[in-house]
């Protein structure tokens, strides 16, 4: 059987000389978005996408009731009621697949089956993270963004980098889209406007991991020195987002702007100011590699392990375990960009995270009998199913083994909890998640 025959992404395995008998493992990306997602199993029968909605509550008592007022029937009361806010959860479809012929595989240095298996296993999982990954960050962008075009006079419409965040408002717990009936009061440069439109870009030229660059169209003209490119554009909403030396935007970062203790300390405060709850007793913080190095550089980091031995699992590890209420999880995954405004640096987004910053929607139905028979090889690992397909080629050799997942992910919004209830409460619609841009 002449190797020329084979294909030739194939041909590099096939025993030539003494090769060992098994597949190196490749490198693999360290993942950890999906952990942070509370998992719900999304029904059968009830259609492609679920709407949830979540009770807010009432404000605080503090008058006393006037015993004049003590009368009639209601005793002077005036009925008053929670407010609600939903939430919805789309499901899709993902999935992937190997071709194997096991009579050709036979004469290679390993178990093909074995390595495309694992591989798949691989792809899902890694796949998987980045679905959740891109969930957790788009609202966390939302609100926050700046002019991408000066005016070169005053007027009423203003491009800018990313409109996710300014597209809807939430109404008696539903998001409307922004219009004379829903507007948005949003600050740009100095002054605040009233936002009545949006229109997204016909070709997209946003520089933020997944933006939406568009322009934005106020009731009232906008002066030239907020329209300048640059300045700073946020929703009275906007997500919190914590940059060293407060920099309004990820483009006014320098390079000296590195990641501090000081900066996680003020996520963690962020998260508590809106009461959002703990993870096991602390808040995940998921970072890269490279900004938990600047951890370790950072004087205030220094200071707090001053005269720590060698035996101390913080430097025996090199990297930081549970402490300043944050669980620190290191990924592959985090986003990485180029930065907008300094050449050969880069952008780098940890994120800090509470109990219901994200929720999976896994679909029950994907391993039923009728979809996967008692017959069939599928298996149903971490709610991924893994198939394995038999021959139905003409001289049955060629097996194909896939995987695929019916699902989705959202980040749930906490509209309902504002100072009025929770007097240390920020105004942002998603408060269970605080961003962290630095230069590295």
């Amino acid at each position: 059987m002449s190797i020329q025959n084979f294909p030739a992404a194939l041909q590099p395995i096939i025993q030539q000389g003494f090769l060992e008998r098994e597949f190196e493992m490749a490198l693999k990306s360290r993942l950890g978005y999906r952990l942070i997602a509370d998992r719900e199993e999304f029904s059968v029968g009830i259609g492609e996408t679920l709407t949830k909605t979540r009770a807010g509550l009432k404000p605080s008592v503090t008058v006393p009731l006037a015993a004049a007022t003590n009368t009639n029937l209601d005793n002077g009361l005036t009925s008053t009621s929670w407010g609600i806010e939903q939430y919805t959860i789309t499901l899709n479809f993902y999935a992937a697949t190997q071709d194997l012929n096991m009579v050709t595989s036979r004469v290679g240095i390993a178990s093909q089956f074995l390595q495309n298996a694992a591989t798949n296993g691989e792809q899902a999982a890694r796949s998987l993270d980045e679905l959740a990954r891109n969930a957790l960050f788009a609202p966390y962008f939302g609100g926050n963004s700046r002019v991408a075009t000066s005016l070169a006079s005053a007027g009423p419409n203003l491009a800018i980098d990313d409109v996710r965040g300014f597209q809807t408002v939430f109404v008696n717990g539903v998001q409307q889209n922004v219009s004379a009936a829903y507007p948005m009061t949003v600050t740009v440069g100095s002054n605040a406007y009233t936002l009545v439109g949006v229109t997204p870009d016909a070709t997209n030229v946003s520089t933020a991991p997944g933006g939406i660059s568009g322009a934005l169209q106020f009731s009232a003209n906008v002066i030239v020195a907020d329209g300048t490119a640059g300045n700073a554009v946020q929703a009275a909403t906007a997500s919190s987002i914590v940059r060293p030396a407060a920099r309004a935007t990820t483009a006014a970062l320098q390079a000296t702007d590195v990641l501090s203790m000081g900066n996680l300390l003020d996520a963690v405060a962020l998260l508590r100011r809106n009461a959002v709850p703990l993870v096991d007793g602390v808040y995940n913080c998921y970072l890269d590699p490279v900004s938990a190095r600047q951890l370790f550089a950072d004087p205030d980091f220094k200071q707090l392990f001053q005269g720590a031995t060698s035996s101390n699992p913080v430097f025996r590890q090199g990297m930081v375990s549970d402490f300043l209420g944050l669980r620190f999880i290191t990924t592959t995954e985090a986003y990485v960009q180029s930065s907008p405004s300094i050449a050969g640096l880069y952008v780098r987004r940890p994120i800090v995270c509470g109990q219901g910053a994200l929720i999976e929607g896994d679909f029950a139905g994907m391993a039923a009998d009728d979809v996967a028979p008692k017959d069939s090889l599928v298996n149903v690992i971490d709610n991924v199913a893994m198939v394995t397909r038999e021959p139905i080629d003409r001289l049955q050799q060629i097996i194909a083994q896939s995987w695929y997942w019916i699902g989705g992910f959202c980040a749930p919004s906490d509209t309902t909890t504002t100072p009025t209830t929770v007097p240390t409460a920020t105004n942002a619609n998603y408060k269970r998640a605080v961003m962290i841009e630095h230069i590295g």
